[in-house]
C-alpha cells in the first residue's frame, strides 16, 4: 500500500452501510505478501474500474481487522451491500481474484 491509497480505517458500520460491490484489502505497506499480490490485484481489478476498493492499514488493536478475523495479509474480503460474499487469504493468481470480483459484481 503506498501512502496515496491508505485512508483513515472505515468503521464496520460505514463498511456495512456501503452499497454495491466493495472490495476490502487488510494489509500492511511493509508486508512483502501484500506487496506481491499488488500486481495480481491491479490486473484483476482492470475489469472492474468503477469497483470501490478499500485499502486498510492492519495491526494489532485495529478493529475492523479484528471484525473479520484477519490473521494474514493480505486478505481480500469481498463485499456487496455490506455483506461478505467471499474472501482470499494471501492470493496468488490473479484468476482467483477475478472470480471472486465476478461473483460480487453479479456476472457470474
Amino acid at each position: 500500500m503506498d501512502d496515496a491509497e491508505r485512508s483513515a480505517e472505515p468503521s464496520q458500520d460505514e463498511v456495512s452501510a456501503m452499497p454495491g460491490p466493495v472490495l476490502l484489502e487488510f494489509g500492511t505497506s511493509w508486508c512483502g505478501h501484500c506487496a506481491a499480490a499488488q500486481p495480481l490485484i491491479a490486473a484483476a481489478l482492470e475489469e472492474y474500474p468503477q469497483l470501490r476498493r478499500v485499502k486498510v492499514e492492519d495491526g494489532p488493536g485495529r478493529r475492523l481487522g479484528r471484525h473479520y478475523r484477519v490473521k494474514l495479509w493480505p486478505t481480500l474480503v469481498f463485499l456487496r451491500d455490506g455483506q461478505e460474499q467471499a474472501r482470499l487469504v494471501r492470493p496468488s493468481d490473479e484468476a482467483s481474484i477475478t472470480q471472486a470480483l465476478a461473483a460480487i459484481e453479479g456476472s457470474t
